[in-house]
């Protein structure tokens, strides 16, 4: 192979002479091809509905599913009521239950995209009968199943069955102890992607192949079209806890691999979760907002300050650094627009030393090039003999949030300022001596497993925390060890062997805003039942509501949890986030914790960070820890923050509104904001209001 400049962009693929014909390209596109969007998806007037509008449905055909949902509906109700094998009708009563859900929602929503869909709808729901009949009677046979096998977990975040699909290899013994490779292969942008197309490519091999050999492929829905980003994030770690549950998977060796939208999802797993992978293999896509959204979109940009920030979340430029840990194949086709991707990508890695890999398709669009592919799944193959290293001497990591905290067993516990880069690397010197070097952060901590410490179990180590020496205690007799490191206010670290108190409320990792980490976990939105002070403000609270729990489905494919403020339960707060809709006259559970929050709202004004706005046309927009439970949120008056507009492009899937907004209700919602937002900001890492850049 010639190396044609330091991104490694010849290949075996890219000889001199290689005609197009004989590049016989392999289209990874998930559902649908990619859309080639235009200057008409730049207009927020003029904005499509995403997903679109379905097919017609011949009556005897919606007649024949209807007939079909009804008998399956029957058995999954006798099967939840069930006394018999509750343990193993709890566990894989999902894998039955999406079969319906996936038809129910397509038939009811207008969902089907093509006839063949319809037809294939027919066989899901004589699929689920079949699993019923077998759960029932205590088996569960689709598990030890080779080749092309569809699965469904439980979701956590609202408690929908979530599908996700598997290639389980011909060579996979059920009965060794032996565990596999497992690649992710996640999808590219499908805006017709329901549940019944995704189900219909895993059970008929549509839409691309990668053949790593004997290794298992996991193909997450990512929770439909989002980029694999906030649910679609929560939904890889759930689908693959889930997998684990019948198939030994090497922890060791676990490969992120994507095309398309699927690179997008690839790069931001890469640098988010550097300890997890034994590589990463992202392809085409995006990489980060602004700049594609120039290029490929031809979009001019008018975001706000803070959304700039909140870039940073999802840009992996950004994250750069993060690559260093473990080992990264880009992939481009040489004509393809979103090469821009693989090229930030190289430039931003290349500024923090690292020499990236970018393989390039020759004469290749929007495509993965047969040979090229095969040059990847060689080297990949190289790099899961050796497996993911799991203690390296030198960790390098930068996070921007709290949300993303650690890297093999280094781990950031405390942040200057959130969306700030908070940056440490730390190496063993052996014996007994370690470097760390820092900059942003007020605390982190070190974190060896048994077996897994290299220091010297006689010796005390010593580490030199930015040139400050700490002597540590001595690692144990089973080679486990940690080590806790805070900076005090003058600047000094301090080490201890056990984590360092909490006092009050913090910013800490699963607690850090902004308002769109709410919706990444258990959460449950709260109707108000009493009467709002001001008709406008109950008007906008009804329609808003109502929106956030339709488009929860479309954009997420679930069915968000929902009460009334007379019906929480104790429980419910103790276990969900909790969305508060309306304002305290019409929210006792508002009223109830109002005092307890850093706002004043009565009748005539609302008062945020200092500043007062009329209650007659102003509403609140929050996320704050619940008073309730502190170690939940509350949301007020908003479900996640992109709307329509930013459903037509991947990139622009990223959080419109910070830790706090206030809205003028005279301005009525749009396609991209829920009405004029007057003021927003981030709280401090106090959770207390800080002057925000436009102050």
């Amino acid at each position: 192979m010639q190396c044609q400049n330091l991104s490694m962009q010849g290949t075996a693929a890219s000889r001199p002479g290689l005609s197009p014909k004989l590049a016989v390209f392999i289209f990874l596109l998930g559902s649908s091809a990619v859309r080639a969007d235009g200057p008409e998806d730049n207009l927020p007037d003029q904005v499509r509905p995403v997903p679109p509008s379905g097919i017609v449905v011949a009556s005897e055909k919606s007649t024949s599913l209807n007939a079909g949902l009804e008998a399956l509906r029957a058995k999954l109700d006798t099967l939840r009521a069930s006394k018999q094998n509750k343990e193993l009708i709890d566990a894989y009563l999902p894998d039955v239950e999406i079969c319906h859900r996936a038809v129910h929602d397509a038939l009811t929503y207008n969902e089907f995209f093509k006839e063949p869909e319809i037809a294939f709808a027919e066989s899901l729901l004589e699929t689920g009968q079949k699993r019923a009949d077998a759960l029932a009677r205590g088996e569960v046979p689709w598990i030890r199943e080779t080749g092309l096998v569809f699965r469904a977990y439980r979701s956590r975040i609202d408690g929908s069955a979530q599908p996700y699909g598997l290639e389980i290899p011909a060579t996979y013994d059920f009965d060794h102890p032996r565990p596999t490779r497992l690649d992710f292969w996640f999808h590219g942008r499908g805006e017709t992607l329901s549940e019944v197309a995704f189900l219909m490519q895993r059970s008929k091999g549509q839409g691309g192949k990668i053949r790593p050999e004997d290794a298992i492929i996991l193909h997450p829905y990512g929770r439909y079209s989002n980029a694999n980003k906030f649910a679609g994030e929560a939904d890889l770690f759930e689908a693959l806890s889930h997998a684990k549950r019948d198939y030994r998977i090497d922890e060791n060796r676990i490969l992120a691999r994507g095309f398309s939208m699927g690179g997008a999802a690839c790069w931001q797993f890469a640098v988010h979760y550097p300890g997890l992978w034994a590589a990463a293999q992202p392809g085409a896509g995006f990489s980060e907002t602004p700049e594609f959204l120039r290029t490929f979109q031809g979009e001019t940009l008018n975001a706000t300050w803070w959304q700039k920030k909140l870039w940073r979340w999802y840009d992996a430029t950004n994250w750069a650094v993060n690559l260093t840990n473990f080992p990264v194949i880009a992939y481009s086709g040489e004509i393809d627009r979103q090469k821009q991707a693989g090229d930030a990508m190289v430039a931003a890695a290349e500024k923090e030393g690292l020499r990236l890999v970018h393989l390039i398709g020759p004469e290749t669009a929007h495509a993965l090039h047969p040979e090229t592919l095969a040059e990847i799944e060689s080297r990949l193959a190289s790099i899961a003999s050796l497996g993911r290293n799991q203690v390296p001497d030198t960790v390098r990591f930068v996070t921007y949030t709290l949300r993303y905290p650690e890297s093999h067993w280094l781990r950031v516990d405390g942040l200057k300022e959130h969306w700030e880069p908070g940056r440490i690397e730390a190496s063993l010197v052996k014996p007994g001596r370690m470097t760390v070097r820092t900059s942003g952060l007020t605390s982190f901590s070190l974190h060896f497993k048994s077996g897994e410490c290299p220091l010297d179990p006689l010796t005390s180590p010593v580490a030199s925390v930015d040139e400050q020496d700490l002597t540590l205690p001595r690692p144990n007799s089973d080679r486990s060890w940690s080590a806790c490191f805070q900076r005090d206010p003058s600047g000094t670290w301090r080490a201890s062997e056990t984590p360092f108190p909490i006092e009050g409320l913090v910013k800490r990792t699963g607690l850090q805003g902004p308002i769109d980490d709410a919706f990444t976990d258990a959460f449950l939105h709260v109707a108000p039942s009493g009467k709002p002070t001001h008709d406008l403000h109950g008007e906008w609270v009804h329609s808003e509501r109502q929106r956030a729990l339709r488009e929860w489905r479309r954009q997420f494919r679930g069915d968000a949890r929902a009460t009334d403020d007379a019906s929480l339960t104790a429980e419910q707060i103790r276990d969900h986030h909790l969305v508060l809709w309306g304002d305290p006259s019409a929210n006792s559970a508002l009223a109830r914790i109002l005092d307890r929050l850093p706002v004043t709202w009565n009748r005539e004004e609302l008062v945020v960070a200092g500043k007062s706005y009329d209650a007659a046309h102003h509403t609140l927009a929050m996320i704050y820890p619940n008073p309730e439970n502190p170690a939940r949120y509350v949301v007020l008056n908003s479900g996640f923050t992109y709307r329509e507009y930013d459903y037509l492009n991947n990139a622009r899937q990223t959080p419109k509104l910070p830790d706090w907004a206030v809205i003028d209700l005279r301005t009525p919602p749009g396609s991209q904001y829920p009405g004029k937002v007057v003021a927003a900001g981030f709280f401090d890492e106090n959770w207390q209001f800080k002057r925000q850049p436009e102050d």
